[in-house]
């Protein structure tokens, strides 16, 4: 039987390039005893407190139908938030709620672009952006994310892959996997370059809340000049530790979340009205665990880089947020793939592959900060051990 187009744009993007962490998986289940720095999850349990709301809701049979654009509750809350962190008065119209930020995305991509038309998107990136841009019809187009910078996305380098095509440049800050943030210098320059070229410009935003000490975020929703073509995309995944109740939203103008509804109704109802009441509580009440998965995660990465610069030829980039850190593993004579594999077999640690996120990281390797600090000491162990064993095997 004949399958859609999508079938053929997505084909390639799905479980390929987690092939390490699903390796590691299975060698786990079979009794090895891997240690997991591959995938994003937080380090705690999603808060008693929100929990409870959920189940409160459901106590309260909040289980019916949501209208398209989400609860009205959340989206006052949200509305609210981004009012006072933003500077600038969002009002509940600009939003609209989805199970996570996945969805969100994926909305939104394919409300602002088709067939013909480019997006450009930082390189590195987020594993799924790829999907999110290609489903929609529309090309990626992959903007160097250089190390030089801090891995922060430049406007010189924007503006050298424009043409007539581009619609949108797709900003993720705090940024993953490098966990750089973008300067309200930085956004300043690729803000005027979206005005003169009449561009979108979308944020992904998960991360907002895990930024480390001695750093500052800046979100392009912030200047009022930019108010008629930013979109914001968010959830509590990580802010809150809770991935698994799915809710996210989004922060457009108000003639594009009209715009958008009845895609959004045609393709869901809002977001469940029990995970909305609790997403509402978060929102209003702030994070309780984020100030320590800050701390953990900034800790993690500063002993990561401190051990394997002194007792290693491994060369670290220190994050400014979220929860991942960098090794540029170019000294080993391996690409990034290579090295995982092999440090997966013969060190058992798992770790993800820098051209999991783009060709630009083909010979580093993303780390994640979140197994407990005794874990991750026995990680660095096995990676040094690992890179003293590499040396030996090459004298």
């Amino acid at each position: 039987m004949k399958l859609a187009a999508i079938t053929n744009r997505l084909a390639g993007l799905g479980g390929a390039k987690w092939e390490i962490h699903a390796l590691a998986r299975k060698l786990s289940a079979q009794g090895q005893n891997i240690i997991e720095l591959t995938i994003g999850e937080p380090d705690v349990a999603t808060p008693d407190a929100l929990v409870s709301a959920a189940v409160d809701a459901l106590g309260r049979h909040r289980t019916g139908y949501s209208s398209g654009e989400g609860e009205p509750g959340l989206r006052a809350a949200l509305a609210e938030r981004y009012s006072t962190r933003n500077g600038r008065e969002i009002t509940p119209n600009q939003i609209m709620c989805f199970p996570g930020t996945q969805t969100s995305l994926y909305t939104i991509f394919t409300g602002i672009v088709e067939t013909g038309d480019e997006v450009l998107v930082g390189d590195p990136m987020y594993a799924t952006y790829e999907g999110v841009i290609r489903a929609s019809g529309a090309t990626m187009v992959p903007v160097p994310l250089r190390p030089e910078n801090g891995f922060r996305m430049q406007a010189a380098d924007i503006e050298n892959r424009i043409t007539p095509n581009t619609r949108a440049i797709f900003l993720n800050t705090p940024h993953n996997p490098t966990g750089s943030i973008l300067t309200a210098e930085d956004i300043t320059a690729i803000g005027a370059l979206a005005k003169k070229h009449d561009l979108w410009i979308v944020s992904d935003e998960v991360y907002e809340d895990l930024i480390f000490d001695g750093s500052a975020f800046t979100s392009p929703l912030s200047f009022p000049d930019l108010a008629d073509r930013v979109i914001v995309a968010s959830s509590i995944s990580k802010s809150h530790a809770a991935p698994g109740f799915r809710s996210g939203w989004l922060v457009g103008p108000a003639d594009f979340t009209a715009a958008l509804l009845p895609l959004a109704e045609t393709m869901l109802f809002g977001n469940q009205p029990f995970i909305a009441d609790m997403t509402e509580k978060a929102v209003r009440d702030g994070s309780t665990v984020a100030t320590g998965m800050c701390e953990r995660f900034a800790k993690r990465a500063a002993l990561l880089d401190q051990r394997l610069s002194d007792e290693s030829d491994l060369v670290v980039h220190r994050p400014d947020a979220g929860m991942f850190a960098l090794i540029n593993v170019a000294s080993t004579g391996m690409s990034g793939l290579d090295y995982a594999k092999h440090l997966l077999e013969h060190g058992n640690v798992a770790v993800m592959p820098g051209n999991s996120f783009g060709d630009s990281l083909k010979d580093w390797v993303r780390v994640a900060l979140t197994v407990d600090d005794a874990a991750f000491d026995r990680a660095c162990d096995h990676i040094i051990k690992h890179a003293h064993s590499l040396q030996m095997e090459t004298v």
